[in-house]
C-alpha cells in the first residue's frame, strides 16, 4: 500500500509535527512566518530604492494582494516559508493571524502608491513610499515588532470587550457561569499558543474560568467586538464586566 501525503499534513523534518495546517488553519499563524515574509518584502522594496525600480513595488503590492484575497497557497513568501523552512526548523509559537493580515494590507497600499508616485513624476515620493515599507519591513523581521500589527492590536484593544465599550456579557452565551462574585472568561483559539499559555495560567487562579471556542462559536466573537484572542475578561454573576485582563 502507498500513502501519500503533503508536507503540512505530516511532521516536520525538525522532528515535531505542525500543530496546525497552514492552508486551512488560517485564523491563526506560526508567528516566524511573518517576519520571513517581511524579511521577503523588506528586500524587495529595499532594492527597489537602491536601483530606482518602481516595477519591484508594484509586483510586491501585486503578490500580497494576491496572498491576502485568495490565500496562502498563492503567496510565494508563504509557499517558501511552509514548504521549505518551517519543516526544517520546526513550527514556531501560533498567534491571531489578523494582525500580520493588516500589516500585509498596509504594505499593499504603500507599495502601490510608492510605484504610481515614481510613474507619476514624484520619484521623491515613491522613494520615500518604498523606503518607508523597507525600513519598518526589515525592522519587523528583525525585532519582531511590526507596526502594522500593533496598529491591528490597537484597534482590537479599543474595539475588543472591556467596560468602556462592552460591560456585559448575557449570562446565557455563559452555560456554566455559576453564583462566583468573580469568574473570569477567555474567548479562545484552540491552536493559539499564547490562549493555551493563558488559560493555564488563569486556572492557577483564584477565579473560576470560562473558554469560550471562537472557532466554535464564531457568532460571540462578533455579539462582543472580540477582535484578537486571547481576550479575558472577569465578570460578576450577572455577567457585568468587571475587569478586562487580556
Amino acid at each position: 500500500m502507498v500513502v501519500t501525503s503533503t508536507i503540512a499534513e505530516t511532521a516536520t523534518l525538525a522532528g515535531s509535527p505542525r500543530t496546525a495546517d497552514p492552508y486551512r488553519d488560517t485564523a491563526v499563524i506560526d508567528e516566524r512566518a511573518p517576519r520571513f515574509n517581511q524579511t521577503v518584502v523588506g528586500l524587495v522594496a529595499l532594492a527597489g530604492v537602491i536601483f530606482g525600480w518602481p516595477v519591484a513595488w508594484a509586483l510586491m503590492a501585486l503578490q500580497l494582494f494576491v496572498g491576502v484575497t485568495f490565500g496562502r497557497r498563492f503567496c510565494l513568501a508563504c509557499l517558501a516559508y511552509f514548504e521549505l523552512v518551517q519543516p526544517r526548523i520546526g513550527e514556531g509559537r501560533l498567534e491571531d493571524s489578523r494582525a500580520p493580515r493588516l500589516a500585509n494590507v498596509i504594505g499593499i497600499f504603500f507599495l502601490a502608491g510608492a510605484a504610481l508616485a515614481w510613474w507619476a513624476g514624484a520619484e521623491t515620493l515613491g522613494t520615500v513610499l518604498g523606503g518607508l515599507v523597507a525600513g519598518l519591513a526589515l525592522l519587523a523581521a528583525g525585532t519582531g515588532l511590526c507596526a502594522g500589527c500593533e496598529i491591528y492590536r490597537l484597534q482590537a484593544r479599543l474595539r475588543g470587550i472591556s467596560p468602556r465599550h462592552h460591560d456585559h456579557i448575557d449570562p446565557v452565551d455563559l452555560a456554566s457561569l455559576g453564583s462566583d462574585p468573580r469568574t473570569v472568561v477567555q474567548f479562545t483559539h484552540p491552536l493559539c499558543t499564547e490562549c493555551r499559555e493563558l488559560a493555564v495560567e488563569l486556572a492557577a487562579g483564584p477565579d473560576p474560568l470560562i473558554e469560550l471556542d471562537v472557532r466554535d462559536r464564531p457568532d460571540l466573537a462578533r455579539k462582543y467586538g472580540v477582535a484578537i484572542v486571547p481576550t479575558a475578561v472577569v465578570v460578576g454573576p450577572d455577567g457585568g464586566v468587571l475587569e478586562r485582563i487580556a
